[in-house]
């Protein structure tokens, strides 16, 4: 099959562009290689151990009520299931957590932020954001750093981990270890990538094999907006270039007024104020999307029917109160969204191989896991 080879193709392409510049053991699927590291941020079993543990403690919170997995649980492929985001406060934001599988790979860390491109970076805004609050720490997280140098098995760990500084408990040191355990989080053992990578043949099903050339031929080529072997959007990697990043309006909205899409979730136009911009988003990654209901980056779709019924038709038409309009005729929306037809068995074909995208490894796997255990 000739899409599928070009996706091959384009998988270990991609891949042979990122140089192994560490000596941490990735413990990566067949045929990755390791995403970009900093060079102020080495990679060593000790950080990203400490960065595991820094990541499910939930007294980095200012109330002690969340973490960072409190919004990114393992078994939904570290997202959640809520429409979109809650805060420890409460407050809930205007879009979903993205997925953090294979988020050392992405070229952009959000949905609509062209400004955040590293790790170390987007971890500032969970932890210090105050529009909308989500840990809700005061900048410079002064309350959990009296938590750790007070905490022993903390004190071990980050001497461990950064063994080159006599004080080594500071905020760099916890953002710079919960983004080495946060690269770790690879997902590539899917039936998909077996069936791929291994030369599985029968790693899934005849109907997600029919499903997956729907995915990368016309009409749908949806490969053009989730491509790579993120199945989502840019990816980046140590020796190549950066590339911009592409946002796509999908047609979800088309309100009458100023803008085409609710007020207060614009898109890439929040940081362009160009007007073509008004409901471009990040592509996100298709791995494990199965788990990850409700979709879209405000959560306003329940299912993956649903997301199909939206395709199919080249965009929402929402009939009544405050978000009422026909997506499909959005002024901004891509071209690529042009709608198509689908057979009932078809559409079961499609969603068979979305479903064979799920990593049951990656959603089980320890090193990945809450290690404060139940009794915390």
């Amino acid at each position: 099959m000739l899409l599928r080879h070009f996706a091959l193709l384009t998988l270990g392409a991609s891949l042979a562009l990122s140089a192994d510049k560490s000596a941490y053991n990735w413990r990566l699927p067949p045929g990755f290689r390791p995403p970009p590291v900093p060079a102020d941020n080495p990679m060593n079993e000790a950080k990203v151990e400490l960065g595991r543990r820094l990541f499910y403690d939930q007294r980095i919170s200012i109330n002690g009520k969340g973490s960072c997995a409190t919004c990114h649980l393992q078994k939904y492929g570290f997202t959640d299931k809520n429409p979109v985001g809650v805060g420890v406060t409460g407050e809930k934001h205007v879009r979903r957590p993205m997925s953090l599988a294979n988020v050392g790979y992405f070229a952009v860390l959000n949905w609509a932020n062209p400004t955040v491109r590293g790790l170390e970076q987007q971890a500032r805004t969970p932890l210090f954001g105050q529009h909308p609050v989500e840990l809700g720490l005061p900048e410079g997280g002064r309350p959990f750093l009296r938590i750790v140098a007070a905490d022993v098995v903390y004190a071990k760990m980050f001497r461990e981990a950064f063994p080159e500084v006599s004080v080594p408990y500071n905020l760099d040191h916890v953002i710079k270890a919960i983004a080495a355990f946060e690269r770790t989080l690879i997902s590539g053992r899917s039936p998909y990538d077996r069936y791929i990578r291994q030369g599985e043949s029968n790693a899934i099903s005849e109907s997600a094999k029919r499903g997956e050339a729907l995915f990368f031929h016309r009409p749908l080529t949806c490969f053009r907006c989730h491509g790579g072997f993120t199945l989502g959007g840019s990816t980046v990697f140590q020796s190549h270039p950066t590339p911009k990043p592409e946002y796509f309006n999908t047609g979800l909205y088309n309100l009458s007024g100023k803008f085409s899409f609710p007020p207060d979730n614009l898109g890439l136009y929040e940081y362009s104020h160009e007007p073509e911009d008004v409901g471009k988003f990040n592509p996100p990654s298709l791995r494990n999307v199965a788990l990850r209901s409700p979709y879209m980056h405000d959560g306003s779709i329940a299912t993956l029917d649903g997301v199909l019924d939206h395709y199919a038709a080249g965009g929402r038409t929402i009939s009544t109160g405050p978000l009422a309009g026909d997506g499909s005729k959005n002024p901004n929306k891509s071209n690529q969204v042009s709608g198509f037809a689908l057979t009932a068995q078809q559409r079961h074909d499609l969603i068979a191989f979305l479903e064979a995208l799920t990593d049951d490894d990656f959603i089980r796997n320890e090193r990945f896991s809450d290690p404060w255990g139940k009794g915390r």
